[in-house]
């Protein structure tokens, strides 16, 4: 059941020009969620890491026997290994065809398919399991262990360096090993006594004669989590540190032959310029980066999210949001431009931030590692001055039978006005005005607190809390 975190449990946000930016309870109980996927419709799955996956309703409730259970098949140890992604095909809703990164008995990375059962959308086919690569783990850390399908409709697939610290097989810059390497596989057209294909143009090997052909890009340590901004196509994603500085990388669609440049670099910094350094003229470097001392909170692992593309929350548009595993802190990253504007929350504690996920609206949720939570991004302002948006009133309060609600003569027309009961849910929404002073009736409420948002066309907002006697 959804609540308002912001409101009625306590105050989370942090301060984006004239918007605050907070987290809204969507369902919880799960068990070390590291993934959050749609399949093309309004339901959210959810990865956790001791094998199983989830499902979360338009209704937000959660289904209670598993998508999937594969437990068995993964190492579920926590740390870094156990079922750590989730793609969907971009053709499920009729092949019902989805892709899993998981860290086997063995501690290695295996890339399969599954299906869906054939009589329920809710549940998978645990027999259908399809390999379509095994990558030997050397230890068992930097496992990366995202995937996605890009806009091209190829397969995209994160491995970290192999492990360890500091990469010692210098694995990250070998473009003969898969580790370190963001992948992109053909799963339509296997070829080569291959469970999957090569893309016909656009991987490694094509600048760079002897790499292995399902290199797209090198030198990444361990790429916990990347995503495609649905509006312009570019990839992000987030790079994990060694010691101090955690890094987000961008690309735009179509870019070919990027080396990312660890280990010769940790961020912009170097960090071991023995072994095999490219130029640094032909390296990418990130459009934004953290040390692990930023904001005075300790950090340790950035978790990579999303571009908002989303229509509810219209002042975050644009915005990128990351987030940090030891911090709690919730990061956004405003551009575009030659600097991208970093700025942290405060700390969302008893979370460990581990995977953002969008839905088919493209609306973000957050999910907690060690809280079992999914919540929901949301624009939590409050109201700001009234010089910058509007301002409104509401009486009598508290009220029995009705109340009015007062638009104060503003000059901005209003577009809707929600009222909410304490448990988030919404009571009632109007969206006829004509007047600046409006009536409404409350005898259908039960006694209780009740919260007013009222959204004018601009899309800002006021909150007022109402009290039915």
């Amino acid at each position: 059941m959804r609540t308002l975190t912001f409101i009625i449990i306590g105050i989370f946000c942090l301060n984006l020009h004239s918007q605050n930016i907070g987290i809204e309870s969507v369902a919880s109980g799960f068990s070390s969620p590291v993934n959050i996927k749609h399949a093309g419709d309004a339901r959210l799955f959810v990865v956790e890491q001791p094998g199983r996956i989830k499902i979360i309703n338009s209704d937000e409730s959660v289904n209670p026997v598993p998508f999937l259970d594969i437990n068995t098949r993964v190492i579920d140890g926590g740390g870094e290994s156990g079922l750590l992604g989730l793609a969907f095909h971009p053709n499920y809703v009729a092949n019902g065809y989805f892709y899993l990164n998981y860290i086997n008995n063995s501690g290695d990375t295996v890339i399969s398919r599954f299906s869906r059962s054939a009589s329920d959308s809710n549940i998978a086919d645990n027999t259908s399991e399809f390999i379509l690569m095994t990558i030997v783990q050397p230890y068992g850390n930097h496992n990366g262990g995202d995937l996605a399908f890009g806009p091209d409709g190829y397969l995209y697939i994160a491995l970290g360096d192999g492990g360890s610290g500091g990469d010692p097989g210098d694995r990250a810059q070998n473009i003969n090993t898969l580790l370190g390497k963001m992948l992109r596989i053909d799963v339509d057209n296997p070829s080569n006594g291959n469970n999957y294909g090569i893309p016909t143009s656009g991987n490694y090997f094509e600048s760079n004669p002897g790499a292995s052909q399902e290199i797209w890009s090198v030198g990444l340590r361990n790429p916990w989590k990347f995503s495609f901004d649905k509006a312009t196509n570019d990839l992000w994603i987030a790079d994990v540190g060694q010691d101090n500085i955690e890094e987000i990388n961008m690309v735009a669609p179509n870019s070919s032959n990027i080396n990312y440049g660890w280990r010769c670099y940790e961020g912009n910094n170097a960090y071991n310029l023995n072994g095999n350094c490219p130029a640094t003229n032909t390296l990418t470097f990130p459009v934004a980066q953290y040390t692990h001392f930023n904001s005075g909170q300790f950090k340790c692992s950035v978790t990579g999210g999303y571009r908002y593309r989303g229509t509810a929350q219209p002042n975050l548009i644009g915005l990128y949001f990351f987030a940090d595993y030891c911090s709690n802190e919730i990061g956004t990253l405003e551009g575009p431009g030659p600097n991208w504007n970093m700025v942290l929350s405060q700390q969302f504690n008893g979370n460990n931030w581990s995977a953002f996920g969008e839905d088919v609206n493209g609306e973000l949720y957050i999910c907690g590692l060690s809280s079992g939570t999914v919540y929901r991004i949301i624009d939590a302002n409050l109201g700001v001055d009234d010089h910058e948006i509007f301002e409104i009133s509401i009486y009598p309060n508290p009220t029995n039978e009705g109340f009015t609600l007062d638009l104060m003569e503003s000059n901005i027309a209003i577009k809707a006005v929600n009222i909410f009961n304490i448990h988030g849910q919404l009571v009632t929404t109007i969206s006829s005005f004509e007047d600046q002073t409006i009536a409404i009736p409350t005898k259908y409420l039960a006694s209780g607190l009740y919260l007013v948002e009222v959204i004018n066309v601009k899309g800002h907002k006021k909150i007022k809390k109402l009290i039915k006697s």
